[in-house]
């Protein structure tokens, strides 16, 4: 059954790489002017970090907006095609080494996809303000999320490896949301694992599960944004190569790091992104912008 998710996997992966590709092929003469340099790094610290289970939705936003490299209406079209193929990577690592209950893992990663097809239509088509706005909400319940984690009160979980019953249907219809709810900026990583403490599940199984669930909606999720050409695709391909280095020196060589005090650091990082896009979305337009918006 493993196998048979694997190549589901390998399928959806390598569609949306063509996809990518090909578009940005098609636009290569016409891309942004943020820098190779500054994007590679970035993607090769969240995603090294994200590995290691802080997720990188949240503190790739923050660096995108601390060094200017992408404009605020297309930064959830660019975190979830950027980060695609670094977090499929990491799927295939951690759910050939950990075991999961195939229904549950399966029911949950389908749910995640499909409420992600559903999110990106959505968000691709939302006009820069709402976007700040979301994402300024969004970033503001992740970093809650991390905090309530650090204060030990969030579930600490049980022993089981699967769910069934009610259990499993409420499991698949939260993830459901929590896919289309990714797409908006909102990283899947923190609410999935409050999910899977708070079923009572094993805390080792939240890795395939939160990353496998990652990995089947991203692809899902951006080649709808791909399609609607709502993300920055030198920041996501810059992104995209810089992560792959990162994960796979995270999961072979580093492994595991003692992330208190970055966790705290990354929290505080986040409030202060969130503040600076809800002050962005409600800071009093030019006239020349809301002309240009006109048009």
């Amino acid at each position: 059954m493993l196998k048979l998710v694997l190549g589901v996997l390998t399928v959806l992966v390598a569609w949306f790489t063509i996809i990518f590709l090909k578009d940005f092929n098609n636009n290569k003469n016409n891309l942004e002017s943020n820098s190779w340099v500054k994007v590679g790094i970035i993607g090769f610290i969240t995603n090294f970090f994200d590995t290691l289970g802080i997720g990188s939705f949240a503190p790739t936003t923050a660096l995108l907006k601390a060094f200017k490299q992408t404009k605020d209406k297309v930064i959830p079209g660019t975190l979830n095609v950027a980060c695609t193929i670094p977090v499929v990577t990491e799927a295939f690592i951690f759910m050939t080494v950990i075991e999961v209950e195939p229904v549950t893992l399966i029911g949950m990663l389908s749910a995640a996809a499909i409420g992600a097809w559903v999110g990106a239509g959505i968000v691709s088509k939302l006009p820069e303000k709402k976007i700040q706005i979301t994402m300024g909400i969004a970033l503001f319940v992740t970093a809650f999320l991390m905090f309530a984690s650090k204060m030990g009160w969030m579930p600490g979980g049980g022993e089981a490896i699967g769910l069934e019953g009610g259990k499993l249907v409420f499991a698949i219809a939260a993830n459901f949301v929590l896919g289309a709810l990714m797409t908006a900026g909102i990283g899947l990583y923190a609410p999935c694992m409050a999910l899977v403490y708070f079923l009572g599940m094993s805390p080792s199984v939240a890795f395939p599960i939160m990353m496998g669930s990652c990995a089947f909606l991203m692809p899902v999720a951006s080649v709808k944004f791909v399609k609607e050409g709502a993300y920055d695709r030198k920041a996501s391909l810059g992104i995209t190569l810089g992560g792959i280095v990162g994960v796979f020196i995270a999961a072979y060589i580093v492994k595991s790091l003692p992330l208190n005090v970055l966790g705290w650091v990354i929290i505080l990082v986040i409030l202060y992104t969130s503040t600076t896009m809800l002050l962005s979305a409600f800071k009093p337009r030019k006239e020349s912008d809301v002309v240009q918006n006109l048009r």
